[in-house]
């Protein structure tokens, strides 16, 4: 693929990426480019951090799980290595890599799988991930596909701030509403003020240890508390 199509390509992937509602739709969308886009790719997954873990929220075949369970089951892989010590990381013979003694024999040999190049996202301060792409050839990538892997990858982190950042927008003006309505509730149910309907919240979420707006979605939703003497 010559640079002037490669370039459109990318700018089309960037724009779609963009335009994508969600960030589950954003992740989906850059797998599937990446595949489109670097040649030689046959797999390509998003590996996230999140404070309970790690996990991979979009992959292009159901085999890039296979790849990214055994890693997470391993402790031992390239997309483990790209998140917590390099941001690009290009691998021409899985199977012989000493890094990975357990990981990279097992995928070469059940999965067909010989070549890697992983992108470490940065996205905001609270969120990381990796863009991962695999081949089943040995020694699939180019110098040039690590280039365009970087650009893409770039590309893809801008998307995922502005869709993470516009989910939690959401998210938290539904949790205002939430809390709104419950408040409203408890006002024409007990006759009480704004402040003493949201001291009420308040109070239950720190004595049962529930998070405020799930007490309030609770209310909203079923019309009850939780039990104070629970």
């Amino acid at each position: 693929m010559d640079r002037y199509q490669f370039n459109r390509l990318l700018a089309g992937a960037a724009r779609d990426m963009a335009d994508e509602p969600g960030t589950q739709l954003t992740l989906d969308r850059a797998v599937l480019m990446a595949t489109d886009i670097i040649e030689n790719c046959d797999l390509a997954g998003i590996s996230l951090v999140h404070r309970s873990g790690i996990d991979t929220p979009a992959a292009s075949h159901k085999t890039l799980r296979q790849i990214d369970e055994l890693q997470y089951e391993l402790n031992e892989g390239p997309c483990l290595d790209a998140l917590n010590q390099t941001d690009v990381l290009a691998v021409t013979n899985l199977a012989e890599d000493p890094r990975w003694p357990n990981w990279g024999p097992r995928i070469a040999a059940e999965l067909d799988v010989h070549s890697s190049m992983s992108f470490r996202l940065f996205t905001t301060g609270e969120n990381l991930g990796v863009l991962n792409l695999y081949a089943t050839k040995i020694d699939a990538f180019s110098h040039e596909d690590l280039l365009d892997g970087l650009a893409l990858a770039a590309h893809a982190a801008v998307a995922l701030v502005g869709t993470i950042e516009e989910d939690q927008l959401h998210r938290a003006l539904d949790t205002r509403r939430m809390i709104g309505e419950a408040t409203g509730i408890l006002r024409e149910r007990f006759g009480l003020t704004t402040d003493q309907a949201w001291g009420v919240l308040r109070r239950i979420s720190s004595q049962h240890n529930i998070k405020l707006h799930r007490v309030a979605q609770q209310l909203v939703d079923f019309g009850t508390l939780p039990d104070n003497n629970g």
